[in-house]
């Protein structure tokens, strides 16, 4: 009996070495945001989709954004993570102020989620209908730590514009705007945006976003912005397509996440959209031809492996040894 035992241990873990077998975690941590956001949302269904499908207990972390996802996962104190292209780009180079010019070199892709349209929203009796009229206002921008508290401040800077910057959860910037202590709320998540569609059937509002001219200026200033639109009626009271920019979130994990539980993540999700856009509609963007929308940030090997059975195109520039 103690030789037969000591023969399957030692196989087992020669498959163990060797790839064919995989040590599956019992549980891990989702980095997500606050509520009123998208990512609080999405990152509940994300849990519960890959909780009830892969056997791992996934819970949720309520994190400030996508900085904070970063700072977590790089450190290993939370397994997965979800972030936009700009703040990754900034963590992976060291050049963005809240970095302190450190590269945040630990971190990979795995799978893209949705794009992040940016967009103000006013109350009516404000008179505010546009971007420019902020200037000298006071605004509330969401979490510090999160992409709009990250780059509203330099989307001012870029326009030659100053306000008085707020932060918060999206539910409190919300409340501040309905209560008057707001002049206007301008934030950036997956559509429609929970705090937004709030304010919409609560409060006579304005949605606005940038002219041409304010766009080019502030791509620009920022290469990592692109063309985005939100489309009319995302919101009863919007009522025509709003040309704005936007950035791409992917979900992330550490580089040192074992290939395999890696590959069954992106696996998962890439082959559950209908439960993912059930349970939010941004998740309609979260399919593998979007994987193309990441053209730095190194995949994780796992989800590399994915696509490359998948013949998805990925840039190869996003592709490197782990």
């Amino acid at each position: 009996m103690l030789r037969r035992s000591l023969v399957t241990a030692v196989a087992a873990a020669t498959l163990v070495a060797s790839g064919s077998a995989w040590a599956q975690p019992k549980s891990m941590t989702l980095g997500t945001a606050s509520i009123g956001g998208t990512y609080f949302i999405y990152g509940g269904v994300l849990a519960k989709l890959l909780t009830d499908k892969t056997g791992i207990s996934v819970s949720t972390q309520q994190t400030q954004g996508p900085n904070q996802n970063i700072l977590l996962v790089d450190d290993k104190k939370v397994e997965l993570g979800m972030t936009t292209m700009g703040v990754a780009l900034q963590a992976w180079t060291g050049k963005g102020d809240w970095t302190k010019g450190k590269k945040f070199d630990n971190i990979r892709a795995l799978f893209p989620m949705y794009d992040t349209p940016f967009q103000c929203v006013a109350l009516k009796k404000s008179g505010i209908t546009a971007f420019k009229q902020l200037d000298g206002k006071t605004v509330g921008v969401g979490p510090r730590a999160g992409t709009p508290g990250t780059y509203m401040p330099l989307i001012f800077d870029a326009l030659g514009m100053k306000a008085t910057i707020r932060n918060g959860q999206g539910a409190d910037m919300a409340g501040q705007l309905a209560d008057g202590i707001l002049d206007a709320f301008c934030f950036g998540a997956g559509l429609p945006v929970a705090a937004f569609s709030q304010l919409d059937v609560e409060k006579e509002v304005v949605f606005f976003t940038w002219t041409d001219d304010e766009i080019a200026k502030v791509k620009s200033a920022m290469p990592e912005w692109s063309d985005s639109v939100i489309p009319k009626g995302t919101y009863k009271q919007q009522t025509e397509d709003q040309k704005t920019i936007g950035v791409y979130n992917f979900a992330i994990a550490h580089k040192d996440l074992p290939d395999d539980v890696a590959y069954t993540i992106v696996k998962t999700v890439m082959e559950n959209n209908a439960a993912m856009v059930q349970g939010h509609g941004s998740a309609k963007e979260t399919v593998p031809a979007n994987a193309i929308r990441n053209s730095f940030l190194p995949f994780h090997p796992g989800a590399v492996k994915y696509y490359k059975e998948k013949n998805i195109p990925i840039d190869p520039k996003a592709v490197m040894m782990k």
